[in-house]
């Protein structure tokens, strides 16, 4: 599969190599594969510098939010863990949920998911702006809609805008009916695309 990403060209299915080229003009060997158990350790890695960006903004919940990341790591329950591997090291990572995992929100409610469900996609900090986060979630969409699937879902919060730019541009609108709020002053936001049509 092959496609344009601003200045990137990806092609990549299935654990097959790719190349970026970012605007250095840089070629970058890079491989979009399920995820190994000897993969745990940097995965982690990469996921908390990802997100410690975030740590100072919301400061409050930063403590509880970072110890939720570590959960859902530890225990992938039935999700597919898919990562970004360059020069033999992973440099990005995402969760794709299937529908039907149960999850329990921070007030102690269940939800059950309908669709499948994009989770904690992070790239390395050092990695950014070549393509790859998108190359993982447009791996999420193939498999998604591969599997059947007639939306996939994600969640996200205001303060990430790069992240809500990236899922606008790629087609996913604003699901409301899938917020939920940790607590009063702080709206996780729900995201959804349609798969009826390839995505932009």
């Amino acid at each position: 599969m092959i496609l344009a990403v601003a200045r990137c060209t990806i092609g990549y299915m299935d654990g097959q190599r790719i190349n970026l080229n970012p605007r250095e003009g840089q070629r970058i060997d890079l491989r979009i594969r399920d995820a190994r158990e000897g993969d745990r350790d940097a995965i982690r890695e990469v996921t908390l510098a990802a997100f410690q960006q975030y740590a100072e903004v919301m400061a409050a919940h930063w403590e509880r939010y970072r110890q939720g990341i570590l959960n859902a790591l530890a225990d992938v329950k039935r999700a597919e863990q898919i990562v970004a591997e360059r020069d033999g090291a992973i440099v990005g990572a995402v969760l794709l949920y299937p529908s039907g995992v149960v999850f329990s929100r921070p007030d102690g409610s269940r939800v059950t998911l309908e669709y499948p469900e994009a989770r904690l996609l992070a790239v390395a900090p050092t990695a950014r702006g070549r393509g790859i986060g998108e190359a993982l979630l447009r791996e999420c969409i193939r498999r998604a809609r591969r599997s059947g699937a007639a939306t996939l879902t994600l969640h996200t919060s205001d303060f990430m805008q790069a992240g809500k730019r990236m899922y606008e541009r790629l087609g996913f609108v604003r699901a409301s009916e899938l917020d939920f709020h940790p607590s009063k002053d702080l709206t996780v936001m729900g995201y959804r695309l349609p798969l009826g049509a390839p995505a932009p």
